[in-house]
């Protein structure tokens, strides 16, 4: 495991809650990793968050690399050069016939990790392997995006045999070689029992407080979203900030008070 991955065992142990943002662009990363995140996602969310698509399954993985390089060159950029970055497998990442080949393209770009939904049989022993060949790998259980068609609600672990079966199938992931479990949408109460049980960190996103750290996506944690979600809290409103600088702009365009002098060169 790499040095920058010690930071999940680190917060692990000490008991206090990390931080970590999914994120996509330079700027972006840039800006958390100066504020002081402790670590960063590149989801496959990107399909929907900012490329436009209904959801994850048209991300492939040459669009996950080129992500993944972008938001590493903004970490590098910053005052806190050695975050880790995690970067999400793209839909069958875990099982398609080139997987490992996948997850060496994300490695070889600067990725210090990758991270696989589920915790199918399959899935667990291409985990095994990539963990043998020196690839840190993080599960990801409850609501998994990739898998969302077969889901009949979002909110995961509502049945004593649901909770009982995130439970072993977390333990299945630490058992693999899984460094760090993102539990998505599972019930507070499930969360926070499996949380205790495991050996290595959760990161809990609509989950609860006592999930070993917390994930949002810097898009919704922002404001510039366009839809609300319950496991969302909005820290400002980018959405209106961004609303009003295009407006101001256009309007000054239109009356011809920009551009200034100030604004070009003279001989």
């Amino acid at each position: 495991m790499s040095t920058s991955l010690r930071v999940f065992s680190d917060y692990k142990k000490s008991g206090q809650p990390l931080a970590m943002v999914s994120l996509y662009d330079a700027p972006s990363a840039a800006i958390c990793c100066d504020q002081g995140v402790d670590a960063l996602l590149v989801g496959d969310s990107m399909g929907n968050v900012v490329l436009g698509f209904d959801n994850t399954v048209p991300v492939t993985i040459d669009i996950m690399v080129h992500h993944t390089g972008a938001v590493l060159r903004g970490m590098r950029s910053s005052s806190r050069p050695q975050v880790p970055v995690v970067a999400d497998m793209p839909l069958g990442g875990g099982l398609h016939p080139d997987s490992f080949d996948w997850a060496l393209r994300l490695m070889q770009t600067g990725a210090a990790a990758i991270k696989m939904e589920g915790a199918s049989e399959k899935l667990l022993e291409n985990i095994r392997i990539f963990s043998d060949a020196g690839i840190p790998v993080m599960g990801h259980l409850g609501y998994t995006p990739q898998s969302a068609l077969r889901f009949k609600s979002v909110v995961q672990g509502r049945t004593q045999e649901d909770a009982d079966r995130l439970l072993a199938q977390s333990l299945a992931l630490q058992e693999a070689g899984c460094f760090a479990i993102v539990l998505e949408t599972v019930v507070m109460e499930v969360a926070a029992h499996i949380t205790n049980q495991l050996e290595i960190l959760t990161i809990g996103i609509g989950s609860g407080a006592n999930c070993s750290g917390q994930v949002l996506v810097w898009n919704d944690l922002i404001g510039l979203s366009d839809v609300s979600l319950r496991m969302v809290k909005e820290y400002t409103n980018a959405r209106e900030i961004l609303q009003n600088a295009a407006a101001g702009y256009v309007d000054e365009v239109h009356k011809s008070t920009f551009p200034a002098d100030e604004h070009g060169w003279e001989k």
